[in-house]
């Protein structure tokens, strides 16, 4: 089955994912049942039994991501958006990254690539990608154990994507796998390990920008209009990097 959203209609805009349309919803907002939701079509308005109303879709991707199982910190969709644009990764592209945490980026890359490896040294974050890429129905997502700073099988990589403590450790594990014009992105919580990152990359790697990306959401409730006062702020500084030969 389809997985689907409720938005409810009141000014609290609250989004709720059902995973299981063969039973009741529950919320703080009343119930909402199962024969109503089965029977209903994208944009329908259902109404619960304490009579708040509610909208419902189907399920997109975004909203299936954001209910992913979190363990270890994931990276942003603010810093994901860049490394996306940034390397200019399609449905062609076949990627891998290092350090996969809970998976955040590895879901997005398997959404948007034709093939992603993902490497991990440990066993507890594994599984919780595992059970996230099962989540999303993502197919197309290699789970590997091990350190990419001893070994890389693949080869012909157009993108490698470094979550680790020491990133300038795989640079020449990383150099093998990478195809000619492929991209390396690595991303580190601090400016040190950034910069020597940065310090020690070989030479015929070119260094294209190191940034951080600041977002600051803004609350607009009739004439209230301003910035939110709980934002994202530091989350990690990204360096980008292209294989020249």
């Amino acid at each position: 089955y389809k997985m689907k959203i409720l938005y409810t209609k009141n000014k609290k805009n609250k989004k709720y994912l059902i995973k299981d349309t063969e039973k009741d919803y529950h919320s703080q907002y009343g119930l909402i049942k199962s024969e109503d939701i089965k029977k209903s079509n994208p944009g329908d308005i259902l109404t619960s039994n304490i009579n708040e109303k509610f909208t419902i879709l189907d399920a997109g991707f975004l909203d299936k991501y954001f209910k992913i199982k979190r363990g270890p910190q994931i990276i942003p969709l603010k810093d994901i958006g860049s490394i996306i644009t940034m390397t200019g990764i399609n449905k062609n592209s076949i990627v891998l990254e290092a350090g996969g945490g809970s998976g955040g980026l590895t879901c997005i890359l398997g959404h948007l690539c034709k093939k992603v490896y993902s490497y991990d040294i440990r066993d507890d974050f594994q599984e919780i990608v595992k059970k996230n890429i099962e989540f999303l129905g993502l197919k197309n997502v290699k789970i590997k154990k091990g350190s990419i700073y001893e070994n890389i099988k693949e080869r012909e990589i157009d993108m490698i994507s470094l979550d680790c403590p020491e990133p300038w450790k795989a640079i020449n594990t990383v150099n093998d796998a990478l195809k000619i014009g492929g991209y390396i992105v690595s991303y580190s919580p601090t400016i040190i390990q950034t910069a020597d990152m940065v310090n020690n990359m070989i030479d015929n790697f070119l260094h294209l920008k190191t940034i951080e990306i600041i977002e600051r959401e803004w609350e607009v409730i009739d004439r209230k209009v301003r910035p939110k006062s709980v934002g994202i702020g530091h989350s990690g500084f990204l360096s980008f990097f292209r294989k020249l030969s």
